[in-house]
């Protein structure tokens, strides 16, 4: 009798042991593609909700009473920073949560550039918040999410650092093999149009020169002169390929590729993943995605 008792305690010891290792956080972020970094770090240890849907521009978002309910019962809040999110400080405080805020781009260098486009900002110097189109940036960003996921939650430290770990490689990799994608590309043929200036860290790390008619935020409207100016850029560059945006309206650009002589590569997903059965439903689904398309793209093809 003992005996049994012995084991029956020992089989509840294992499952109470078990049940307080298996924490679940739950987590808000901001746009898809850092609440999908956030998933893919924290895996069962985390439950993540994107303020910002599918297919849906960070920059011009408007939060809902909803929202500030998430943020209000969250343990953590990721948002990405570089002024990319607007709306969110207010958003914040509004919802009173007691969660801890998560700047995940922290530590990375910021790209810079002057505001050409009408608004309080033009002709100062901005930050170009779309950081994550660097792949090596993206593992910056999963690093500094597995660090908050493992402070929050340290019983369960080596799952997530495990998983975390082995996500921030693939995404070196992915860097790796993003370089030799662009490297078949001959030099005078990397250069494209997009909807919005939200390519150049991709465009740095990779060596393509991206044109757009709005600034770095989608909720900037082009003057006529700007859409000439850029038209007649495109003339004179022979631009051959112009790529419109999942996010964004694609008349604008469209109207671009007609009067430049160009044509429409593709659709690009710069700063919101595709809804479930689209071709980037994940970070990596849309960077690889991306890489093909303009790859595929600049040769013409």
């Amino acid at each position: 009798m003992m005996r049994k008792i012995a084991v029956a305690a020992g089989i509840f010891a294992f499952f109470l042991a078990g049940s307080a290792s298996a924490k679940e956080l739950t987590a808000v972020a901001s746009f898809t593609v850092l609440a999908d970094m956030v998933q893919q770090v924290g895996g069962a240890h985390v439950h993540v909700k994107s303020l910002v849907g599918p297919n849906g521009d960070p920059h011009v978002y408007e939060p809902t009473p909803s929202d500030a309910d998430a943020l209000a019962h969250a343990d953590l809040v990721f948002v990405s920073g570089l002024g990319l999110e607007g709306w969110i400080d207010r958003l914040i405080s509004s919802s009173g949560t007691k969660g801890k805020i998560i700047v995940a781009s922290d530590g990375i260098a910021a790209r810079t550039m002057v505001d050409e486009d009408d608004g309080p900002t033009k002709g100062k110097t901005i930050t170009d918040p779309h950081a994550w189109n660097s792949a090596a940036n993206g593992a910056i960003y999963a690093a500094n999410i597995e660090k908050a996921l493992i402070d929050a939650d340290p019983e369960d430290a080596a799952d997530i650092k495990a998983s975390g770990d082995r996500y921030i490689a693939q995404l070196r990799d992915l860097d790796a093999w993003a370089r030799k994608e662009i490297d078949a590309v001959p030099k005078a043929r990397r250069k494209v149009i997009t909807s919005h200036d939200a390519f150049s860290y991709l465009g740095a790390a990779y060596g393509i020169s991206f044109l757009a008619p709005q600034g770095v935020s989608s909720e900037a409207e082009p003057t006529a002169a700007q859409v000439a100016a850029l038209i007649r850029q495109i003339r004179a560059e022979k631009v051959k390929t112009v790529f419109i945006e999942n996010q964004t309206d694609p008349r604008l650009v469209t109207q671009v590729a007609r009067e430049g002589g160009a044509k429409i590569g593709g659709e690009l997903y710069p700063e919101a993943l595709s809804k479930a059965d689209q071709p980037a439903s994940t970070y990596v689904k849309a960077f690889t995605y991306n890489i093909e398309t303009l790859k595929a793209g600049m040769l013409g093809k």
